[in-house]
């Protein structure tokens, strides 16, 4: 049994209410299923495993009230698509949201939030470095290219169509048999090389350097600004002088400090505001969407349906159905 099954999967899965289901036949028999206790919500968390070079999770659950993830990591690199997700991880803090590329290094304690009644619907690969370092190294030698670098510049990323069409052909798939191994394998590498490859195609122009005390500190002022306006206007130009900065500077450093764009994490405060209103008030959608600074509520109604893959309609009944 390889760490990743050990310790993420076996030991995290059960700390958290899922037990190995034999009977569930919804993939092949190649697949592990894990059933959710029906006391704690109601799902599956599906693994295929290769060996201890990578392994793959299909994820459709949900819990009837917040629940922690929490366990220690060896090392890997993975990327994740999520269809439906409300929640963060924790340390560093990051919203989880849906429509978008997840990228991640294990590598010591990971904790992550998933919120009530939300569906949790994700397809994911998990690399291992035997595949990452000693199978790709041997197998292209002179040519080897560690494709960490390239994992964690794609992460946040929301066009990237190529990778979860084929994310997508992994999901719906159900050979058996050799055929199936060939198909994982073939498809694995093939993401692999989308990511080395969009990462090559999309070097930024602005050079990559240590960001200083000082360029922290201005941040830090940035994103405490935010924080207590995010139901406003919000204008780069303003936010380019509370930095100190140029514009063009500011956006870069933004991004490369917190691992999203100024647009991104103004919508994210927006969103956990609007999901705390619509769970916890009897305020109307309207009124909601005006508070967090939509004037529309059709624009807010859009804007959460892609971060978390469903409507603020929808998120309120599943919030109050138990």
């Amino acid at each position: 049994m390889s760490d990743v099954q050990r310790n993420m999967h076996e030991t995290c899965l059960s700390q958290t209410g899922f037990y190995r289901d034999n009977s569930n036949n919804e993939y092949p028999k190649e697949w592990i299923c894990y059933t959710l206790s029906p006391k704690l919500g109601k799902g599956h968390y599906w693994v295929y495993y290769c060996s201890n070079l990578f392994s793959i999770s299909i994820m459709d659950f949900y819990f009837y009230e917040d629940l922690l993830f929490k366990y220690d990591q060896p090392h890997y690199i993975s990327i994740n698509y999520y269809e439906s997700v409300s929640g963060e991880e924790l340390k560093p803090y990051k919203r989880l949201s849906s429509s978008y590329i997840k990228a991640h290094f294990g590598n010591g304690l990971y904790q992550a939030s998933f919120h009530k009644n939300i569906p949790v619907r994700c397809i994911g690969i998990i690399i291992m470095p035997e595949y990452y370092e000693d199978y790709l190294k041997a197998k292209y030698p002179g040519e080897y290219e560690n494709p960490l670098n390239a994992f964690l510049s794609v992460d946040g990323s929301t066009d990237f169509p190529e990778l979860v069409y084929l994310l997508n052909q992994i999901k719906n798939c159900r050979f058996t048999g050799a055929y199936s191994k060939l198909f994982y394998e073939s498809k694995v590498a093939e993401a692999i090389s989308l990511i080395v490859q969009k990462t090559k195609d999309n070097t930024p122009a602005y050079a990559a350097k240590q960001t200083s005390q000082q360029d922290l500190e201005n941040l830090a002022s940035v994103t405490a600004y935010i924080n207590d306006h995010f139901g406003f206007d919000i204008h780069l130009d303003y936010l380019a002088k509370i930095a100190c900065m140029g514009k063009t500077k500011l956006k870069y450093t933004f991004k490369n400090v917190y691992k999203c764009t100024i647009f991104e994490y103004i919508t994210n405060k927006r969103m956990s505001h609007a999901e705390h209103l619509l769970a916890n008030t009897d305020l109307s959608i309207n009124q909601i969407s005006q508070i967090i600074g939509y004037k529309k509520a059709s624009s807010f109604s859009e804007t959460f349906r892609k971060n978390t893959g469903i409507l603020p309609s929808e998120y309120r009944k599943l919030s109050n159905s138990r």
